[in-house]
């Protein structure tokens, strides 16, 4: 159920990535304010190609056609990594719901034996059976850490913090990043009643960036009025969500929200790709020194990003 319309901010950076000092104290306190409430935020202007997206969507939606046997013989089971194709309803993120989706995982490209955790080699089908899916995934990977550890900045400049505070966290060669597709299956009124895409949870580690198609179906939980509001989708921009690490590292300041893919009553197949910033897995998580007022203590103890990102990994698949 819904009340009146919750406003999900929409945020122009193009003036921060232009070196725009004034816009860009502008756009970082606007970033902070939303990230404060709803958690929740659109931005628009950020220089990642549409042709790359429209692409990378297009050979994604090939893969997804494969015959499941196809799809099967790249699952996750056989990635240590988590990486690779999961099939509708292999997780669940909400009680008595299981997640109405299929899923395509990859990240960094590892081959090293001492891989630690969330780390190692991709799997895909061969070039002949999805001609350019590897090759534009990567691509589209690559301008999402960018633009990840942008955004970082930007935020770490509406902390009050310097510019370059989160650079290690999110660009070091241990640092965690994955980018995971998901293909929604068309539905009927009558299924749609006794489904989610996704189930309502808050996401696991620090940012997320979501690239999501004109379906829609991605909703919010607005604590206050303990109400869902639908994210409308906007052509070229990207969602941006605050999660559970990072609200942990700003001592509640910054609001990892509740979310959720409902299955929107429609003949056709709904995409999305989002990227998670999980951060440096020996990064101590604790309070953010501009995020504790005078007398006050922190909220929670410090915990490496790993063991955290274990936690809630661990939780979430049958």
């Amino acid at each position: 159920m819904s009340s009146r319309p919750l406003t999900i901010p929409v945020i122009d950076i193009a003036g921060y990535l232009a070196g725009d000092k004034i816009a860009t104290a502008s756009i970082a306190s606007a970033i902070s304010s939303a990230a404060k409430s709803p958690g929740f935020l659109q931005i628009t202007g950020h220089g990642v190609s549409p042709q790359l997206t429209s692409k990378m969507l297009e050979r994604l939606a090939a893969f997804f056609t494969l015959p499941m046997e196809k799809k099967f013989a790249l699952h996750r089971n056989n990635s240590a990594a988590l990486r690779g194709f999961e099939a509708v309803g292999e997780q669940q993120l909400e009680k008595d719901f299981l997640d109405s989706k299929e899923g395509f995982m990859i990240g960094p490209e590892s081959l090293a034996e001492d891989a630690k955790f969330l780390q190692g080699p991709n799997q895909w089908p061969s070039e002949s059976e999805v001609p350019d899916l590897r090759e534009s995934l990567m691509e589209y990977f690559s301008q999402m850490q960018k633009l990840s550890k942008n955004m970082f900045r930007l935020i770490a400049l509406g902390l009050e913090l310097d510019e370059q505070y989160f650079d290690r966290f999110v660009d070091s060669k241990d640092s965690i990043a994955m980018c995971r597709a998901h293909r929604y299956p068309p539905t009927t009124e009558e299924i749609s009643k006794k489904s989610r895409g996704i189930g309502a949870h808050t996401d696991f580690g620090a940012l997320t960036l979501l690239l999501q198609d004109k379906v829609g179906g991605l909703e919010v939980f607005y604590r206050p009025t303990e109400t869902w509001h639908p994210v409308e989708p906007i052509e070229g921009a990207f969602v941006v969500n605050i999660g559970d690490m990072l609200e942990r590292w700003t001592n509640n300041n910054y609001t990892s929200t509740l979310h959720r893919v409902i299955s929107p009553v429609s003949n056709q197949y709904r995409y999305s790709v989002a990227f998670f910033n999980e951060g440096l897995l020996d990064q101590m998580i604790k309070c953010i020194p501009t995020c504790l007022k005078p007398g006050e203590k922190p909220l929670y103890e410090p915990i490496r990003a790993e063991d955290h990102l274990r936690q809630r990994y661990g939780n979430s698949y049958n």
